[in-house]
């Protein structure tokens, strides 16, 4: 097994750099979804019926289940590639549909695993830790999966997030992740292998805490219980029960980088000393439960139409306010007015920050997509400097996957079609716009779009779903 490298601040800043940069990854095959890999008893969400206060069995088939009848691409939350990263370890409290312990998800079957027992004096409500496996998505786009892994975390967060809603549901993008790794049972990056080898690591980067009805969060350190409980049960299979140890796929043709990747994934999520702050999620009106449901990022064909000023205002608002520790949110339009667009305080129109037409700039800066250059509007997040520690670059992307798929929601319920986009090279905003280089990068990306209007009462326009393979790629 190759060593990673130690991550030091010269480190941090050559693989940021190098995932800013023009340079195109390795091309490799498609590498398919491993079997889910914890056992245990599948157990229902829904308790059999049984009175509960937390709508577990709601909040995950909201946000993090596979639909029936599908192949697993198409989820109720966006993904780059439609890889679909994101696993959830369920620690359950007082007051939840299953009897109180650690349970891992199964989003095919939206089933709960058995893990273990929780502690005597575990906080209330679900704490769902939120963990990436990386292999797929370093296949898949090599140097640059990093922080597209942590921009899927940010979008899962989000639809769990919107999912629990309106009850009381808090969201941690900080907390320590050694801690997160403990309460959830999991050895960390450096000793998954040693400890369980053959199974694939998982590394922990953020959580939701889904609190029963009237339930106060009390707790200021929610984790702690969970982080002193015993370890879990592994996962399996495993090599001493006669199964051979799994080959990384032969598509990673770097086994260093792919070590790196979940060695700096590993250091950007400590927070040694940090207990982690949870802030409170909303769910933004008019959206309901049916368009998280249904929401799905459109096809780039799809996304070419104008839309109306204040849909836009009501989007770009939405995303910047998502976050409070999150990067800042700008709006780039076409049209007879074009411009680098912001959200103003209070309900006055929006500002312009630049003039001009900034889509064919921002096409060439997220990996050449040319269809940018023609879309409705496109939404940036910018900021996390070229220099920036390592908790600035976890949170900024973590925060701005979780903007992002909250604004995405957002432009569901207002009849908004919708495409996250992930990939940005070369992607000095602030340098474009006349200040000091290497201070203001884009770091995500949400383009939107009207739809076109109806030539016929009798015979509406078709929403043709998005080609397979691409329908999720931020």
């Amino acid at each position: 097994m190759p060593q990673a490298p130690p991550v030091a601040s010269d480190f941090l800043a050559r693989a940021l750099a190098d995932a800013r940069s023009p340079r195109v990854p390795h091309s490799a095959p498609f590498v398919p979804e491993r079997p889910f890999p914890w056992g245990g008893p599948a157990l229902s969400l829904d308790g059999g019926g049984a009175v509960k206060a937390v709508e577990l069995e709601r909040a995950l088939r909201l946000s993090l289940a596979v639909p029936a009848g599908t192949a697993g691409r198409l989820r109720p939350v966006a993904s780059a590639g439609a890889l679909h990263p994101v696993r959830a370890h369920l620690l359950l409290g007082p007051g939840c549909p299953l009897p109180p312990g650690r349970y891992a998800y199964d989003p095919y079957a939206h089933r709960a695993h058995g893990r273990g027992p929780a502690p005597a004096d575990a906080p209330p409500g679900a704490m769902v830790v939120l963990t990436v496996t990386v292999t797929r998505t370093v296949a898949q786009y090599g140097h640059r999966a990093w922080p597209l892994l942590l921009l899927d975390a940010g979008h899962a967060a989000a639809a769990l997030a919107l999912a629990a809603a309106p009850g009381d549901v808090r969201v941690s993008l900080d907390a320590d992740g050694a801690e997160l790794a403990a309460a959830a049972g999991l050895p960390r990056a450096a000793e998954w292998r040693g400890r369980w080898p053959g199974t694939e690591p998982e590394l922990p980067l953020a959580a939701a805490w889904l609190l029963p009805e009237g339930e106060p969060a009390a707790h200021s350190r929610p984790l702690a219980a969970w982080a002193a409980q015993r370890p879990a049960a592994a996962p399996g299979p495993r090599p001493d029960a006669g199964t051979a140890r799994p080959r990384e796929p032969a598509s990673v043709r770097n086994l260093r980088e792919l070590a790196s990747v979940r060695h700096l994934l590993d250091h950007l999520a400590a927070a040694p000393g940090r207990a982690g702050t949870w802030h409170p999620a909303r769910r933004p009106a008019p959206v309901t439960d049916d368009d998280l449901r249904t929401r799905r990022s459109a096809a780039p064909s799809d996304l070419a139409h104008p839309l109306a000023p204040d849909l836009l205002a009501r989007v770009l608002a939405t995303a910047g306010g998502a976050r409070p520790d999150g990067p800042k949110w700008v709006a780039a339009v076409g049209g007879e007015a074009p411009g680098l667009l912001t959200v103003p305080p209070g309900t006055a129109p929006l500002d312009v920050l630049a003039s001009g037409d900034a889509r064919p700039t921002l096409a060439r800066w997220a990996a050449g997509q040319r269809w940018i250059a023609a879309a409705g509007a496109v939404l940036v997040a910018h900021g996390c400097p070229a220099d920036a520690p390592p908790a600035l670059i976890r949170g900024s992307h973590l925060a701005a996957g979780y903007a992002a798929g909250t604004a995405q929601a957002h432009a569901t319920a207002l009849g908004l079609r919708s495409r996250p986009i992930g990939s940005w090279q070369q992607a000095d905003l602030g340098a474009a716009l006349g200040e000091a280089p290497g201070h203001d990068w884009i770091v995500h990306g949400l383009a939107l779009a009207g739809t076109p209007e109806r030539p016929h009462e009798d015979t509406p326009l078709p929403a043709p779903p998005p080609p397979p393979g691409k329908e999720e790629r931020p």
